[in-house]
């Protein structure tokens, strides 16, 4: 992840824009983007400091609330889709993306795992082959 620029080196392109040089004259001088220069002395204006905000950080999960809902809902009917429960959330009046829903029932420990069924698409070489379908019976 990138680093912010110093406060240092904000302050000081802060107050040569103050002073009066253009801020393309600025970004010049400092090597940094006219876009950079710009919003310092905008955060600047408007707070009081060109100190850049917070980087990164944790983001509480948007379905904690739900929690106790979409176990009970996942314990009722466990071959319930992800998409499935994404549109009764919505009917909720909780409007969440796939991967947010994915995420909570990962994080849970839970996960929709396919049937044992499935396996008999397998190729031959990965285990006994399949029996046949019918029998022939012995012409005698």
């Amino acid at each position: 992840m990138t680093k912010p620029y110093s406060l240092d080196l904000r302050e000081r392109v802060t107050e040569r824009v103050a002073a009066g040089d253009s801020v393309r004259a600025v970004a010049t001088i400092f090597t940094v983007s006219v876009a950079s220069v710009g919003r310092w002395s905008q955060r600047l204006r408007r707070t009081g400091s060109a100190a850049g905000g917070k980087m990164g950080g944790h983001r509480a999960c948007t379905l904690i609330g739900e929690r106790g809902w979409l176990m009970e809902r996942i314990a009722a009917e466990p071959e319930v889709t992800v998409r499935g429960l994404m549109t009764e959330l919505a009917e909720r009046g909780v409007a969440v993306s796939y991967g947010t829903v994915w995420n909570f029932i990962h994080r849970e420990g839970m996960s929709f795992k396919k049937k044992r069924a499935a396996g008999r698409a397998r190729s031959p070489r990965r285990g006994a082959p399949p029996g046949a379908l019918e029998k022939i019976s012995a012409e005698d």
